[in-house]
């Protein structure tokens, strides 16, 4: 097996939804086969608990706590952690990788930005715009959006998700011939928003393993900029985890193949 990372995790020090500080994210990643993690917590603009009524630089501060306390307990144990972001604009939210804590202090303005104006921000810094989960249905969520034009790749696989809002995500990501990445969305340990109940569980003979996401590379990454690196060359590999198995999310049919239609409206941006 190659290296696994977790790309989209959530903590309680930024996250209104997260239930897990960012420090006791480590052993338990560990005990479960990642050799890394990076830390997306929702943005100003999305479930955050960090106030508005803050300056930007504290706002900053307290935003990037839970990463920096992942950083702190993971040394010296040869797990990897890294800084991402996940922005909201209308329900539509997008996983940003590549940018740093001090690209945020330099732009206080990011928060107001258009999608295309957060994409060329982001892409001046060397860094890359996934769109998560990009057919979820809540029961807060009016519409669907899609912007292609401002997307580097889509997550085809999210733990949270149901399996045909993945192969949704799958089959617009063949569609549009883009890159792919697959993650947990996790807020707490042992999360129960999706139990196995398709085929991969029952080849695992128990419909109530828990299922997590992650992408395998052929090398331990050093930096963000080298997950950038490889997700842009198309050198990983978006897995469905399930207990200390990997099943390429390409290969589990029902992650892939749906006939059903999204029950929200979607709606097309430029």
């Amino acid at each position: 097996m190659g290296f696994l990372y977790e790309t989209h995790l959530h903590t309680m020090e930024a996250s209104k939804c997260g239930r897990v500080p960012g420090a006791d994210y480590i052993a338990y990643m560990r005990a479960k086969g990642y050799d890394g993690m990076i830390v997306t917590d929702h943005f100003f603009n999305g479930n955050s608990c960090i106030s508005e009524e803050l300056p930007w630089e504290e706002r900053v501060r307290l935003y990037t706590e839970g990463y920096e306390h992942a950083v702190k307990a993971a040394e010296g144990t040869g797990f990897s952690v890294f800084f991402g972001i996940e922005y909201n604009f209308e329900g539509d939210e997008f996983l940003l990788y590549g940018v740093n804590p001090e690209w945020l202090l330099c732009h206080p303005d990011i928060e107001r930005c258009s999608r295309a104006e957060v994409y060329q921000a982001v892409h001046e810094e060397g860094g890359i715009m996934i769109h998560a989960h990009p057919f979820r249905e809540r029961g807060y969520l009016s519409a669907i959006h899609l912007t292609p034009s401002v997307c580097d790749g889509i997550e085809v696989y999210n733990s949270g998700n149901k399996d045909y809002q993945n192969a949704l995500a799958a089959r617009y990501a063949k569609e549009r011939s883009f890159r792919v990445t697959a993650g947990s969305d996790i807020h707490y340990f042992e999360q129960d928003a999706h139990l196995h109940v398709h085929s991969v569980g029952y080849r695992e003979g128990n419909r109530n393993l828990f299922a997590m996401g992650g992408m395998e590379f052929p090398e331990k990454l050093g930096s963000i900029r080298e997950f950038v690196s490889a997700v842009m060359e198309g050198t990983g590999t978006a897995v469905e985890v399930v207990g200390q198995i990997r099943y390429p999310v390409s290969q589990v049919p029902e992650l892939n193949e749906t006939d059903r239609k999204p029950e929200l409206p979607v709606i097309w941006h430029d």
